[in-house]
C-alpha cells in the first residue's frame, strides 16, 4: 500500500512541535535537576577547615542587623569559636541612605561578641552575591587564603559556592539553619524556585540575576 507524502507545510509543522516538544522535556529535566542540586545542596553543613568564613550580606537597620543576618553572624562565630576558620569575612554594601554598610554592621556585631578587629574582614562591597563573592575574592588573594566556607541560608548555597569557585576560591557550604529564611515550607518552597532561576540565569551569563531581587520577599543575597 503506497503512503501519501506529507505536504511541505505538515513536514515543518511536524518538526517544529518536535522541536518544541524536545525543548520542552529539556528545561524540564534541566530545571528539575538544578532545583534538586539547590535542595541537596542546602541541606550539607561542612565544618571543614578553611582559611575563612565568608558571611554573604542581607539587610541592616541603622547598625541592627536584621534576623536573617544576624542568624548568618551567629553561625559565623560558632565556625570560629570552634577553630574552623581563622577569619570572618563580613560582606555586603550600602543601601541609599544607609549609615553603615552591611560588612561594618556585620563585623561590628562579630567584634562586640570577642572576635579580634584583625581577625575580621570587613568587605563592605558589593550590591548582591556576585559583586560580593568577587570583592572578597580580590581581599583574599592578597592575604594568600584560598579556602572559604560559604554562610548564607541553605537555599542559597549552590548559587554562592559556584560564584565563590569560579572567582578563584575552594568554598563548600556550612548555611544557618536560623533565621526567617528557614522557617516555613512555603518560604522555602519558593525560594528553591528562586534559587533555580538565578542560578540557571548565572550559569548562562555568569551574571548576577538582578529580575529575581525585584520580586517582593526577604532578600537573601
Amino acid at each position: 500500500m503506497r503512503t501519501t507524502p506529507l505536504k511541505p507545510f505538515a513536514r515543518i509543522r511536524r518538526i517544529v512541535l518536535r522541536l518544541v516538544f524536545g525543548a520542552l522535556v529539556i528545561g524540564v529535566l534541566v530545571g528539575g535537576g538544578t532545583a534538586f542540586r539547590v535542595w541537596q545542596v542546602a541541606r550539607v553543613d561542612d565544618w571543614t577547615k578553611a582559611d575563612m568564613a565568608i558571611v554573604l550580606g542581607a539587610a541592616q537597620y541603622n547598625g541592627v542587623p536584621s534576623d536573617v543576618l544576624a542568624a548568618r553572624l551567629e553561625h559565623a562565630l560558632g565556625l570560629y569559636q570552634e577553630g574552623v576558620v581563622g577569619y570572618i569575612a563580613t560582606t555586603g554594601g550600602r543601601q541609599p541612605g544607609d549609615n553603615f554598610t552591611e560588612g561594618q554592621v556585620g563585623k561590628l556585631w562579630l567584634v562586640k561578641r570577642g572576635v579580634p578587629e584583625d581577625r575580621v574582614l570587613q568587605v563592605g562591597e558589593g550590591a548582591d552575591t556576585l559583586g560580593s563573592l568577587r570583592a572578597v575574592a580580590s581581599v583574599a588573594k592578597e592575604r594568600d587564603l584560598k579556602t572559604a566556607v560559604i554562610v548564607s541560608d541553605p537555599w542559597h548555597s549552590l548559587r554562592a559556592r559556584t560564584m565563590a569557585e569560579d572567582a578563584g576560591l575552594r568554598a563548600w557550604t556550612s548555611p544557618t539553619r536560623s533565621g526567617p529564611n528557614v522557617q516555613t515550607r512555603e518560604t522555602q518552597w519558593f525560594y528553591i524556585k528562586r534559587e533555580t532561576g538565578a542560578l540557571l540565569y548565572y550559569r548562562l551569563m555568569k551574571a548576577h540575576a538582578g529580575v529575581f531581587d525585584e520580586l517582593k520577599l526577604p532578600k537573601i543575597g
